[in-house]
């Protein structure tokens, strides 16, 4: 019963959050200097030509009227065209969308497996070594924006060792890819059986993936650090020492109980690894979401940028209502609430 309360209180408040999100986003995208009219037409175009392409745009029209057509054109399930690509807003994000997904999926794997046991171990020995590194660490990642950690391991791996390839897309320029069937390129090589291509997209992954999932396991270790600090004063923690347990053990108990407090803290970091891709793609020429977003923004190609707040607003809709069912499964009080 209480899985189907969230469920359906997600589903009833995911309305009114996206009518705010599409809002605030048209209005704050129209307020960016910018007009697609004469982009598209070229520097030579004349005023006449401007003026009735604006027209057949429907950007002569007051703000209120054309954000009216847009939630009528959205009520029919139409994003719109991006004017850079000629296709269709959805058609763009169905094949960019696993790229970024990929980048977001395997950061956050990589920042759970750096965060979690350092903050372990940390929490359990305030003044040990283990905590003296997790400070270092936080403070050194913490410091550094990710599109600069990206260049420097563009600069180490691939420029002076050269172990990474080019940082210039998903998989190798010589390689063409894979069938289409989930769109990450990894996951349809290794369907397909082509370990060739699986390899090369698997290489070109991983200096992104470090990226985010260094500057990500800041906030996993923090979190974890301090809900084990937390519970090395409880009651279970004494008596588990008491016993004689081995300290491994006694370790695995408490994270045990400290992942009520860590699992709904992936969710939001989830969704702002959505938007944080965005610098990232950029910087590997990744051609997915996030590099569409900003090439959208740039250029004031309005539906595409749209398309994607849209298509990151429901992602993030859809990963928090996941973190609260994980919740409700790892805490035994909400399910008795």
């Amino acid at each position: 019963m209480n899985v189907l309360l969230i469920a359906a209180s997600r589903l009833v408040s995911a309305g009114p959050q996206l009518f705010g999100v599409i809002l605030v986003s048209f209005f704050l995208l129209k307020l960016i200097p910018g007009d697609p009219a004469p982009m598209m037409l070229g520097p030579l175009a004349t005023t006449e030509a401007v003026e009735k392409l604006r027209a057949e745009m429907g950007l002569d029209q007051p703000l209120p009227i054309q954000f009216s057509r847009y939630l009528e054109r959205l009520a029919h399930g139409d994003l719109g065209r991006s004017w850079q690509t000629t296709n269709s807003v959805t058609k763009d994000l169905g094949e960019r969308l696993p790229a970024t997904l990929e980048l977001v999926v395997l950061g956050l794997l990589l920042a759970i497996v750096i965060g979690l046991p350092l903050g372990l171990a940390a929490g359990r020995s305030p003044f040990g070594r283990a905590a003296s590194a997790a400070d270092l660490y936080s403070l050194g990642a913490g410091a550094m924006p990710d599109f600069w950690i990206a260049l420097m391991l563009i600069y180490l791996f691939y420029a002076t060792l050269g172990w990474a390839p080019a940082p210039l897309g998903r998989l190798d320029i010589a390689m063409a890819p894979p069938e289409r069937i989930t769109g990450s390129f990894l996951v349809d090589a290794l369907l397909a059986g082509d370990f060739e291509t699986a390899r090369s997209a698997a290489s070109q992954l991983v200096l992104p993936v470090l990226t985010l999932g260094f500057v990500t396991a800041i906030p996993v270790l923090k979190i974890t650090r301090s809900a084990v600090a937390q519970l090395n004063a409880s009651d279970f923690v004494r008596f588990a020492e008491a016993k004689g347990l081995a300290p491994r053990c006694v370790s695995q108990h408490v994270l045990r109980a400290a992942l009520p407090q860590i699992v709904p803290a992936l969710g939001p970091l989830a969704s702002a690894l959505i938007g944080g891709t965005v610098l990232v793609e950029v910087v590997f020429a990744w051609g997915g979401a996030g590099q569409y977003a900003v090439s959208a923004v740039l250029n004031a190609d309005i539906n595409a940028a749209l398309g994607f707040v849209l298509a990151a607003a429901v992602l993030s809709l859809a990963i928090h209502l996941l973190i609260d069912l994980a919740s409700l499964a790892l805490d035994p009080r909400i399910r008795t609430a």
